[in-house]
């Protein structure tokens, strides 16, 4: 198998949303709509709306069922399949038979989308066979909008908005929302409003409100403070909306599923780690930090420090 198949799936990790998640890692870095300014992998170098093939179906399909039957060999629980990648997985022009085609291995689907090309029929199209969908929406505000995601040049928040909407009220799965609050941007209780009330109009199962809990793009993307954030979790109840937090760190419960180097290099590219959560890997895979030293010496892995806290995230 190539270094690229290989790099397709990743985990299973603890997500915060989908329990143990297999991410499947559908866009090569970092091809985005977006250059969100708390992307825990850096800014985008090649921000596009056009849809394509990126990766062969056949090849995506043999890494999925690859990896679950490594998982499985460890005992490893796989709740969800999940498309979370380097990228906006909704920019993979297959993304709807590779749904598809997934569904026969019997694991729930989930794809978690920036939301920026749902006004594109074929994009809801395609999504309507996950079982679950979360869509980001940090903010309605044209300007604010343009300052936390950074979005291609071609896009209008309009369309998104009413692309949301129009998927929401389509879609049978179990649709989620993600907002992700930051100091002096999206924090102002107006702004809060505007979203929940757009929120309100969804057929959306559960709202997440989110901080930044990974080194972002940029340093001073940071998160809002306490206060903010229990403001904008009052405010999303007051709506009637059933809202969580996504504040605190998901957890150390990363599977290994047989080769120590590449079960690292594919989990971070996508999911940084902390230190603990690396040691609990290490100690579950019964290798030691050498294979750290190791792979920062080869340029592979690079160690940050984020909120007092060391993270390794692969060098893209």
């Amino acid at each position: 198998m190539t270094n690229k198949r290989k790099m397709i799936t990743f985990g299973p990790v603890p997500s915060r949303r989908l329990g143990q998640s297999l991410g499947i890692n559908n866009i090569p870095p970092k091809i985005c709509t977006y250059s969100c300014i708390y992307c825990q992998l850096g800014r985008t170098n090649n921000k596009r709306v056009q849809r394509e093939m990126f990766y062969k179906i056949k090849d995506i399909k043999h890494a999925v069922e690859k990896k679950i039957k490594e998982a499985r060999r460890q005992n490893e629980t796989i709740d969800y399949l999940t498309f979370v990648s380097d990228g906006e997985p909704t920019l993979d022009i297959n993304l709807g038979k590779e749904i598809e085609i997934l569904k026969t291995l019997d694991i729930r689907i989930a794809v978690i989308t920036n939301s920026s090309i749902l006004w594109k029929k074929d994009v809801r199209d395609d999504l309507s066979n996950a079982d679950c969908v979360s869509v980001k929406i940090d903010t309605v505000n044209k300007e604010i909008w343009k300052e936390i995601n950074r979005p291609h040049q071609s896009l209008d928040i309009n369309k998104i908005l009413l692309g949301i909407n129009e998927f929401s009220q389509d879609f049978n799965g179990e649709l989620i929302t993600e907002t992700m609050v930051i100091k002096d941007m999206n924090n102002k209780i107006r702004d809060l409003e505007r979203i929940a009330d757009f929120i309100e109009r969804l057929n959306s199962k559960k709202s997440y409100i989110s901080v930044p809990t990974r080194p972002p793009a940029e340093k001073w993307a940071i998160q809002a403070s306490e206060f903010d954030i229990n403001v904008a979790y009052q405010v999303f109840k007051e709506r009637g909306l059933d809202t969580e937090y996504l504040i605190e760190y998901e957890g150390n419960d990363f599977a290994y599923t047989g080769n120590v180097e590449e079960d690292l290099l594919s989990i971070t590219s996508v999911h940084p780690m902390r230190e603990k959560s690396v040691n609990n890997f290490l100690l579950k895979s019964k290798a030691n930090w050498s294979i750290i030293e190791k792979l920062i010496k080869e340029d592979k892995l690079v160690e940050v420090k984020y909120r007092n806290k060391k993270f390794y995230i692969r060098k893209l």
